[in-house]
């Protein structure tokens, strides 16, 4: 059902506004009635639909009454005719200029006025069944918005758990080819951060050390392939035994190729070049100086020197200072002379992780490898 239009009317006389009010009855408006420019501003938040406003009044003229009722938000848009007995042009500009919508010139005539205001109120009409579309739009879009951003949250917490699941995978797999050979899960927690802190100060980007940190775990899996009796022999390899213990890198990587992650193919890299030397007397390959990817140059010395300091049953830990010697003699022969630097230009991160990841310290804590930052 249509509601009746509601129309302000605001002159001083009395008569004619009782005259304006019977002619918009008749049109079959209701209206209200201000007898100046203070009550105006008033009544005009009665949810009125048009002003019908005089020109010459007391106190406040009709333009500054218009112009009043613009400088608030709500009725920029409210249809105003200006009713006045003055009919120059200057006059009917400054009606313009204050913000009036049109004007008639007194005495009213009853065609004219149900014309003009038949016209702006359906102009209004149209403006507010805009802006109710406009609203309605607005929260339809908003309630898909909240909508989509939950189904978004709820596909990021799935995605974070399939990573979190898949990094689990990966430490889980790193672990089982320590155990094999009498190896800690804190061996590769002090490990992996080894070669984070290195990574950062060789100034690789928050994604490169996040994704060294992961991949460095793996470079032993390839024990896995490697038989008992050779892996756990307690007293010294021969040549022959010595031939198939090397292989845990190549079986290392073939465990970690075709994979489209950047982790499993770190990690593969990894796995065949950590016992590669600068000097080229390393293996499988004897790679020599850079043509040694740069992940197994770093996991080369985070490896040596946690085999060092590390306690087995075939041989006591090594204190820091005879590992840090041993470390500064492999310069420019077994290290990367650079990342060697780096390590020592560190230690004191260093030291920190070998104390946070003590042996028997973490073997409850396996998902916990990105609690350390640096």
């Amino acid at each position: 059902m249509q509601q009746t239009k509601r129309i302000l009317i605001v002159d001083d006389n009395e008569q004619i506004r009782e005259i304006i009010g019977e002619m918009l009855r008749s049109f079959g408006y209701e209206y209200e009635m201000a007898s100046d420019g203070i009550e105006a501003l008033a009544k005009v938040k009665l949810d009125v639909d048009l002003v019908l406003c005089d020109v010459v009044m007391p106190k406040m003229d009709g333009f500054e009454v218009v112009r009043r009722i613009r400088k608030q938000n709500e009725f920029r848009a409210l249809p105003i005719i200006m009713v006045t007995s003055l009919a120059s042009k200057d006059d009917r500009l400054r009606a313009v200029e204050s913000g009036a919508n049109d004007f008639i010139v007194k005495p009213i005539d009853p065609i004219e006025l149900k014309v003009r205001t038949d016209s702006l109120l359906r102009m209004k009409e149209i403006q507010d069944t805009i802006k109710r579309h406009k609203e309605e739009l607005e929260q339809k879009v908003q309630k898909r918005t909240e909508s989509l951003r939950k189904t978004l949250d709820d596909i990021v917490d799935a995605q974070r758990k399939t990573y979190e699941a898949y990094l689990d995978t990966i430490r889980r797999l790193a672990i089982a080819a320590e155990y094999r050979d009498e190896g800690t899960a804190a061996h590769i927690m002090r490990m992996s951060h080894y070669t984070a802190v290195i990574a950062k100060g060789l100034k690789f980007s928050p994604g490169e050390v996040e994704i060294i940190l992961q991949s460095s775990p793996m470079h032993d899996v390839g024990k896995i392939g490697i038989p008992d009796g050779i892996l756990l022999k307690k007293g010294k390899l021969n040549k022959e035994e010595w031939d198939v213990m090397m292989e845990h890198t190549t079986i290392g990587s073939r465990i970690l190729s075709g994979s489209s992650s950047e982790i499993l193919q770190s990690g593969e890299l990894i796995a065949i070049s950590h016992h590669e030397k600068w000097d080229g007397s390393g293996y499988p390959n004897g790679l020599k100086g850079k043509d040694i990817p740069l992940c197994g140059r770093i996991s080369a010395v985070s490896d040596v020197f946690d085999a060092l300091t590390t306690k087995r049953p075939y041989k006591e830990a090594m204190e820091n200072e005879e590992a840090f010697e041993i470390i500064r003699k492999g310069r420019d022969s077994h290290f990367d002379p650079e990342i060697v630097d780096v390590f020592f230009n560190n230690l004191d991160k260093i030291l920190k992780v070998q104390k946070e990841y003590q042996e028997g310290k973490v073997e409850t804590e396996i998902l916990d490898i990105d609690r350390l930052r640096y």
